[in-house]
């Protein structure tokens, strides 16, 4: 047969996870409510800049040079550093207080940590749209006649990087709370991952107080100006972009139990080594940064490619461990063909639906992430628009979708309240996922045809290929269908975080896979394994294709080692 049965929990039912989330003391309720709220209001922000943006690359709008380079940093600064980091700081917080059962420990360091996200958040904003536009990476060569702008932009990073710190400590000491009563001898699965996701959080921070400090330090006249600036950045930059991926599979696996009971098959100690393998794989393949730096010696190139290969390991063998989970539970309750046991999953559920589609749109940018970190193809490609073609395929179709996944997950618990039209909710990520294939395509294309990633009139007076300006507008076509399907989306959530109704419907449909008629292990589980050879497949191919394509680029973009 090719339908599992499905027994579904009564509406309203409530899980270990949000039976905790419902019993925080009201302290630990109003500091995640804060949290969440100061991270969609970034998302906000960030989402109306990028849509602006997107629609002056497509020449539908026309801006002054400073005020396009202004969108750009006021679009990055809000999605990049702080939608992505307050949310990251409000879900580990959140987690680690429903896995102690007994809210936060260190609960000032909390609430000082929140406080300083938000008011660099703020100071950000401010000089964002008032000074030198830096763009995210705060470069301060842009404004070497502007101390003021350099001084207040890295101001708001260092609170930030503070906040997190502060915020990290409380989540540590919260989930060693069990172990120091004695009602525990060892993490579960999730609160070592807390535990390791809150020491990467650290590291991050001590990395982004070495990149802007030095920015401040020579705005007050106490340092010589920050030329190194690009090299700190690089190390900071490859911390960015794995510690939400890193979020987005706890979040997965925390989901993954919620919606169906289903926990790793492979036992509590391979996923522990999963979420440690973040800290081994991911710092050492850091090189790949470096690519477009012009000294760099040959040698540090042919290390950074080989390295870069690892650089998924941990992504790819948890998405592994959870579909194989998945797969082994439902094979074990009769679902049989290669696909049909996934009709089993709550796809009625807003949160599943998010999830899902989060992991298809991560299969298609980790393809084009590994076309991007090949030595000889980075040079050519980092300066052009093939970046943000691949680079929102996780920006926003697999941790923006995932991150809000677990909010409709959280706030209605958190709130008491009901998650608003969940029917309307679950149907967003697949239009998500069309705008995303229509603005990706458009710009991977551009970018193996040269169109530079920061020039936002690519006519060069008509001197330019005639696909460019096509190319350019089906950017535009794409980003405004996900850009009206995350308003969607985000406006349901802040709905759901003001809603004060009864929560006697606040959970959608979930399943239980816990037990199975068969028992798990009794059917083969190959969906996992062959999606990640079917990926490696991929990436080879594209990675031969750009290749070949690359030859024929019109314009060959040689960075200046500015960074991403």
């Amino acid at each position: 047969m090719n339908m599992i049965s499905k027994p579904s929990a009564p509406v309203g039912a409530t899980s270990r996870l949000t039976s905790r989330i419902s019993a925080l003391p009201g302290a630990d309720k109003a500091l995640l409510k804060l949290l969440f709220g100061a991270a969609l209001l970034a998302l906000v922000l960030g989402l109306a800049g990028g849509f602006v943006t997107a629609l002056a690359r497509a020449g539908a709008l026309t801006f002054f040079p400073d005020d396009t380079y202004r969108l750009l940093t006021l679009h990055g600064v809000s999605v990049f550093f702080y939608w992505l980091y307050l949310i990251q700081a409000a879900l580990l917080l959140g987690l680690a207080a429903a896995e102690n059962g007994r809210g936060l420990a260190l609960r000032p360091f909390a609430w000082l940590g929140a406080a300083l996200m938000v008011a660099g958040f703020g100071v950000s904003e401010w000089i964002s749209y008032t000074g030198t536009p830096l763009l995210y990476d705060g470069n301060p060569e842009l404004a070497a006649d502007d101390p003021r702008s350099v001084g207040f932009f890295a101001l708001g990073y260092l609170l930030l990087s503070g906040g997190l710190v502060a915020s990290a400590v409380s989540g540590i000491a919260t989930v060693l709370q069990p172990r120091l009563r004695g009602e525990a001898d060892e993490f579960t699965a999730v609160g070592f991952a807390l535990f390791a996701w809150a020491g990467f959080l650290v590291v991050s921070a001590i990395a982004a107080t070495n990149a802007f400090l030095p920015g401040v330090l020579w705005s007050l006249g106490a340092g010589p100006f920050p030329a190194d600036h690009g090299t700190e950045w690089h190390i900071l930059f490859h911390n960015l972009h794995y510690l939400p991926l890193m979020a987005t599979v706890l979040v997965w696996y925390v989901l993954t139990e919620h919606l169906t009971g289903v926990t790793s098959i492979h036992g509590a100690r391979m996923s522990k080594i999963v979420f440690a393998a973040y800290l081994v794989f991911v710092p050492p393949t850091s090189l790949y940064h470096m690519f477009l730096e012009p000294n760099l010696s040959e040698g540090v190139r042919v290390a950074g490619s080989l390295l870069s290969l690892f650089v998924s390991v941990p992504t790819l063998a948890a998405f592994a461990i959870i579909v194989s989970s998945l797969e082994a539970s439902a094979r074990a309750r009769g679902a049989t063909g290669f696909f049909g046991w996934m009709r089993g999953l709550p796809w009625g559920n807003p949160a599943m639906a998010n999830m899902g589609w989060s992991v298809v749109n991560m299969m298609i940018g980790i393809t084009f992430a590994f076309v991007l970190i090949q030595g000889d193809l980075a040079p050519m490609l980092s300066d052009t628009f093939f970046v943000p073609g691949y680079f929102h395929f996780f920006a926003v179709g697999v941790l923006t979708q995932t991150f809000l996944a677990a909010m409709m997950v959280m706030l209605p618990a958190l709130g008491g309240g009901t998650l608003w039209r969940p029917a309307a909710l679950r149907r967003m990520p697949v239009v998500v996922t069309i705008g995303l294939l229509i603005f990706g395509a458009a710009g991977i294309t551009a970018g193996f045809m040269g169109v530079p990633r920061r020039v936002f009139d690519v006519s060069y007076g008509g001197m330019a290929p005639a696909a460019w300006p096509v190319l350019m507008a089906l950017v535009g076509i794409g980003a405004t269908i996900f850009a009206v399907a995350i308003s969607v989306t985000v406006y349901g959530v802040v709905r759901t975080l003001l809603s004060r109704r009864s929560a006697a419907a606040a959970e959608g449909p979930v399943v239980d896979w816990r037990a199975g008629e068969r028992g798990v292990g009794t059917a083969p589980a190959w969906t996992g394994p062959v999606s990640v050879a079917a990926l490696v497949a991929a990436m080879y191919v594209f990675t031969i294709v750009a290749f070949q394509l690359i030859q024929s680029l019109p314009i060959v973009a040689i960075g200046g080692g500015h960074g991403h």
